[in-house]
């Protein structure tokens, strides 16, 4: 089992974020546990109202149970992943913008190696 950070910059939620999209390769054959999924802000974690992973559509959709304040630095924490062999994996996060009209907003990538 491993754990993954994923770190967004305060600079990326210029709108705010009411809810975040993570999105993986169709190569990535792991595993992740949605009971393990955290989203902190300061190192505090933040209370969620669901963690949906859409395994067919390679999405793993995170709400918090409130929006999150634009300009706040966010670290997604994935504990219990079960990694796949090796390789290197491009994860995307796209956020629904926290104003009055959500749009789905492009924060980002993270490359993500494993090796033996």
């Amino acid at each position: 089992m491993d754990r993954y950070k994923l770190y967004i910059p305060a600079k990326k939620l210029s709108q705010g974020a009411s809810a975040f999209f993570i999105s993986y390769p169709d190569y990535f054959n792991g595993q992740f546990d949605t009971n393990k999924i955290e989203v902190r802000i300061n190192g505090k974690s933040l209370p969620l109202k669901e963690v949906v992973w859409d395994k067919d559509s390679r999405v793993i959709q995170i709400v918090p149970e409130q929006a999150i304040d634009p300009t706040s630095k966010v670290e997604i924490v994935m504990s219990n992943v079960r990694n796949p062999e090796l390789g290197t994996y491009y994860f995307t996060c796209d956020v629904t913008a926290s104003g009055n009209i959500p749009v789905r907003l492009y924060v980002g990538t993270w490359i993500v190696s494993i090796e033996p």
